[in-house]
């Protein structure tokens, strides 16, 4: 129905307001009863099933390596896709909070204990593996913007813009076969003056992964890795 780079954003283009993809996120504080009414109003009387985040989620609070983290990282470390290890401080406070706001707003965290498909649930998704199994890749895919000198050492900024831009691709057009009516568009490298003018379209195809990611999960097509205080969901 929609995706946009930040928050700010969505809850502007739930009132009408269209997306200005150059404008850098402000980095405001998500409230999640905010964005699940500006999910409701774009559904326009269709109900919201399954809400999806790229973030740490648990029951109890979150100080150190989850059994979620390493049960992927078990599973696709082989692939370069294993899980970081959270922590106090990260997600953090910012982060617990957003999670309790959605349990509290009716959408309790889906863990090994949840069946796929149960509504009304909150869905923990780490991008990396989900792609494996979106695009078939036998290895994580080149795409983290801060990561681009690590992925091309040696060249230049227009060189990995570029790269950065045909990865971008490769994943829209994956998605856009589970996906219809996809209306990103993706910029070329010289329309972009910087690498982190490529950020919002980073976070707008991560959001893009959590929402293929619960489509699964409601259609039963998904499996948790973890255990009954937190799982992270994988196609």
């Amino acid at each position: 129905m929609a995706v946009t780079p930040s928050y700010d954003s969505f809850l502007a283009y739930a009132e009408g307001v269209a997306v200005d993809w150059t404008v850098k996120a402000k980095g405001a504080v998500p409230n999640a009863r905010y964005l699940i009414t500006a999910a409701d109003k774009l559904l326009d009387g269709e109900e919201l099933e399954v809400v999806t985040v790229d973030m740490p989620l648990s029951t109890e609070p979150i100080a150190r390596r989850r059994a979620a983290d390493a049960a992927i990282s078990r599973a696709f470390g082989g692939k370069g896709a294993s899980a970081y290890t959270p922590t106090a401080e990260r997600p953090g406070t910012l982060g617990a909070q957003l999670g309790e706001e959605i349990v509290h707003a009716g959408f309790p965290l889906a863990t090994c204990t949840t069946s796929p498909g149960t509504p009304r649930r909150l869905i923990e998704v780490y991008p990396h593996p989900a792609l494996l199994s979106l695009t078939g890749a036998t290895y994580r895919l080149c795409y983290k913007v801060d990561k681009s000198l690590t992925y091309w050492p040696g060249t230049t900024i227009p060189e990995r813009k570029a790269s950065l831009i045909s990865q971008f691709r490769r994943i829209r057009t994956a998605l856009s076969t589970e996906i219809d009516g996809i209306t990103l568009e993706l910029p070329d490298a010289a329309s972009i003056a910087t690498l982190s003018g490529l950020k919002p379209y980073e976070d707008a195809l991560d959001a893009l992964v959590c929402a293929w990611v619960g489509a699964k999960y409601l259609e039963e097509d998904a499996e948790p890795y973890g255990d009954d205080t937190a799982a992270i969901w994988v196609p």
